[in-house]
């Protein structure tokens, strides 16, 4: 699962730039309100980046317990894995 959880920590990343506008570096700790300095329509923008690159739907609830990219990344796997 490590694998991917690292593909995946790298399409969060690439999403994260395509929305923000900007290079970012990510590890699975990075905080993303924090270090990246993404507000909630930025995460917004990131996750429908996301579902669209994983063809999933990521719902609301389950993102409340997202805090840094590693969690994203973890969340984004699971659902991954139940489709």
């Amino acid at each position: 699962m490590e694998l991917a959880t690292d593909l995946t920590v790298r399409e969060v990343a690439k999403a994260a730039e395509t929305v923000l506008g900007r290079p970012v570096n990510v590890t699975a700790e990075t905080d993303i309100a924090r270090d990246l300095a993404v507000d909630s329509l930025a995460l917004m923008n990131i996750v429908m980046e996301l579902e669209d690159r994983f063809d999933l739907s990521i719902p609301l609830d389950r993102l409340a317990t997202v805090q840094t990219v590693g969690d994203l990344s973890e969340l984004i796997n699971t659902l991954r894995m139940k489709a």
